[in-house]
């Protein structure tokens, strides 16, 4: 999940990303809620303008399609009221789940992902490669480790932080 840069000035304050703006008018709506915000990305595709917000809840089964429905009708009506308009094109609001394979993006991802099966996507090589899957098997601020499998035999790897790219949960075949 990406956004598009868009530099602009709002409400005293100078924002590298409309995302940034939207985040902090919705997320106050989402966790009234007591649901969880995952992420955020405004695209465009082909000629068409797309924010899509990510939203969870912190139980067995995450968050429901109702409760989704809900929630996108409270974030329509505070994106529609906003002054000026953040996003004056026309877009497509949609509102989800991320899914099983969720993005790891912050603290409380990586604890959640501690002892799970991850895809990791990195800047540099490592042993020639620059994704890998395997089990979470520690982490910290400065490196994870994980199990991963080559042929019949498992190899624990360390990765330093800076070097990771992006990292999401991910099903093991």
């Amino acid at each position: 999940m990406s956004s598009n840069a868009h530099s602009f000035y709002y409400g005293g304050k100078f924002l590298s990303k409309v995302t940034d703006l939207v985040r902090s008018e919705i997320e106050p709506i989402i966790a009234a809620r007591g649901d969880e915000f995952v992420d955020i990305e405004y695209v465009k595709e082909k000629s068409q303008n797309y924010l899509r917000i990510y939203v969870d809840k912190d139980q067995p089964g995450g968050i429901d399609i109702d409760e989704i429905a809900a929630l996108s009708e409270e974030v329509s009506e505070k994106l529609d009221s906003l002054e000026p308009d953040p996003l004056p094109d026309p877009y497509v609001l949609e509102l989800s789940s991320p899914g099983v394979e969720r993005p790891i993006k912050n603290a409380k991802d990586w604890e959640k992902a501690n002892g799970e099966y991850i895809h990791v996507g990195l800047y540099q090589k490592i042993d020639g490669k620059k994704m890998f899957e395997g089990t979470l098997k520690s982490y910290n601020d400065e490196e994870i480790e994980l199990e991963i499998k080559i042929k019949t035999r498992r190899k624990t790897l360390t990765i330093p932080r800076k070097l990771i790219a992006n990292a999401r949960f991910a099903i093991e075949f």
